[in-house]
């Protein structure tokens, strides 16, 4: 009678013993990504206060910190190293210090960190010395060292939370090649985002056994090809679906929010997000994971994108950066030089612009070349009338691009400017059209938006030409003459400033336009600065001091009678003001 009541009083426990057996593991992922130098709540370009920034983002971890302790995994997604002039001061300016965009991450207590394209853009120099600087590992599966064959920066991470081990795979968009000179990336180079998965997948798993994979990707979420069809750019939710083996798949690159599920090849669900850029918002993903006898039997993931712009500012971030804050806001306050006129990007769109027209003569003064190309890198830009900073020099040129001399017959800059202007210039088939390329708005009170990013509208100076509003791509330029009056030759070859963006096929206006195989492009060009275009134009500034910026006047839409009357009512709808 004893055994038998011991018996059932075993059979009655034995539940209860495996139950206890059982138990739930809660981990925050937090992703920031294409934060562009937004480290501080201010604009150090505009002078004025902004939301988001990463000063915000540190008071949202340290909240979940105090919600789930030391179960949160923090990452970032690249692009962090360009746009404000806070990465740019600790880029060029200041090489010595710990680089601020390092200093402030390891702060934060990230755990992973990966590339993105215009991290690579700084150069060699810079991008080894920020992820040297930083404490954590920045990721690279996909950047290779040509020498060796093998990823440059490693490939992975293995973060392990609570017993629950997540490993985190690192990748960039391969199409850097079509953006950026070799200079600034030598001895690499980019593969392909979902081969370099299927690669590393198994490693992982046969070499590490992870209860949760993760991808970090700097590419957006609409695949396409670029350079010929030799770069797969956007390809991260192709890559979640045809590679088996993710949970989730941090995106970035594209500024694109998203949150959503997709199936992959073995049927089950990866969840894909992306919070956008300048950290306004992060992406926040829920681990939920059932662990028996200490291995995960279970896990569910869901995912949300939080915005962080109506979070207290973290005052133990600022009291942390305040020195570096005040180094950079000195950096931009100094005075370079003076403009007798106020210049804006908005009359660029509609005929030549003292704007646009200022980068065109110092392209042309620096190199000695026949023509330049250049568009507007900013969409809506202004810098006033009298004194000019240094902050004035980030909206005056946007990207820490070099500047090329190139090659180019008449026939294939006149390709590369049909190209470039059915950009952003509407086939008119009555007076009443629009006479920019936009798209109407979706809801009461939007604007017209472009169809096409503003920094692919080139120009040209150096020639003399019109842009027939009625006619589509192929006989929408006519080009009259050069500048000095001397005939243009289609089958002569001229020197032609461009930016290294361009001149590396960004735009395909140079492939697809010009129809130069991408390949062929370096060969074409006859030399290359050493430093970014706006150096040279905050130095153009201070030797000159005053500056009386003009409108060069060498292009016009015609008819005037059809695109005059339009341009006022376009400029109307997409600025919300008549056109001065």
């Amino acid at each position: 009678m004893k055994r038998l009541l011991l018996a059932l009083v075993a059979l009655l426990i034995l539940p209860t013993l495996l139950q206890a057996q059982d138990r739930t593991v809660k981990i925050k992922l937090i992703e920031t990504t294409d934060v562009h130098g937004c480290f501080f709540p201010y604009d150090f370009i505009t002078r004025n206060a902004v939301g988001g920034s990463m000063a915000r983002v540190h008071t949202y971890v340290q909240q979940q910190r105090a919600l789930y302790h030391d179960d949160v995994i923090l990452v970032d997604n690249g692009d962090i190293l360009q746009g404000q002039p806070t990465a740019y001061y600790y880029n060029f300016i200041d090489t010595t210090s710990v680089h601020l965009a390092a200093d402030m991450l390891n702060f934060m207590g990230y755990n992973a960190g990966n590339f993105g394209n215009h991290d690579i853009e700084v150069g060699n120099a810079v991008f080894e010395r920020w992820a040297a600087d930083c404490a954590f590992p920045v990721l690279g599966a996909n950047i290779i060292d040509t020498k060796t064959g093998q990823p440059h920066f490693q490939p992975y991470e293995i973060i392990v939370r609570d017993g629950v081990k997540v490993a985190v795979l690192g990748m960039i968009t391969p199409a850097i090649p079509v953006w950026l000179s070799e200079n600034l990336w030598r001895g690499l180079r980019f593969d392909d985002m979902e081969q370099t998965a299927r690669k590393w997948i198994p490693i992982i798993q046969e070499r590490e056994h992870p209860d949760v994979i993760v991808g970090l990707f700097h590419s957006g979420k609409d695949a396409e090809w670029l350079g010929g069809g030799k770069y797969r750019e956007q390809a991260s939710v192709e890559v979640a679906e045809r590679v088996h083996g993710f949970d989730v798949v941090l995106m970035g690159h594209d500024h694109a929010r998203e949150c959503r599920k997709v199936t992959n090849v073995e049927g089950r669900e990866v969840l894909v997000i992306n919070p956008a850029n300048r950290a306004f918002n992060v992406a926040d993903v829920e681990i939920t994971c059932t662990l028996h006898d200490g291995k995960v039997v279970d896990k569910h993931i869901d995912g949300q994108l939080v915005s962080v712009s109506d979070l207290e500012i973290s005052q133990a971030y600022m009291e942390r950066f305040d020195r570096q804050y005040k180094e950079v806001e000195n950096f931009v306050s100094k005075k370079i030089g003076t403009f007798t006129e106020s210049i804006s990007t908005r009359p660029s769109y509609f005929g030549p612009s003292a704007f646009v027209d200022l980068i065109h003569s110092l392209q042309l003064e620096l190199t000695g070349a026949d023509i330049s190309l250049a568009a507007p890198l900013s969409f809506d830009a202004k810098i006033d009338q009298g004194d000019v900073y240094v902050s004035d020099m980030f909206n005056l040129y946007r990207f820490e691009n070099m500047l090329y001399t190139m090659r180019f017959t008449g026939r294939e800059i006149l390709g590369a400017l049909e190209m470039s202007y059915d950009n952003w210039i509407n086939v008119m088939r009555s007076p009443s059209d629009h006479v920019l390329r936009v798209s109407e708005p979706q809801r009461a009170g939007d604007r017209i938006r472009f169809i096409e990013p503003s920094y692919n509208f080139d120009s040209a100076a150096g020639i003399i030409y019109t842009v027939d509003v009625r006619k589509p791509r192929g006989q929408k330029v006519t080009i009259v003459s050069m500048a000095d009056g001397t005939p243009f030759d289609m089958d002569k070859i001229y020197k032609v400033a461009v930016n290294s963006y361009r001149g590396n096929g960004g735009g395909s206006q140079l492939i697809d336009g010009a129809g130069i195989p991408s390949e062929q492009l370096k060969d074409r060009i006859l030399q290359s600065t050493d430093v970014d275009l706006r150096y040279y134009l905050m130095k153009y500034i201070e030797e000159h001091r005053t500056i009386s910026p003009r409108a060069l006047g060498q292009w016009k839409l015609v008819p005037e009678q059809w695109a005059a009357p339009a341009s006022k009512r376009d400029y109307k709808l997409l600025f919300g003001e008549d056109m001065k």
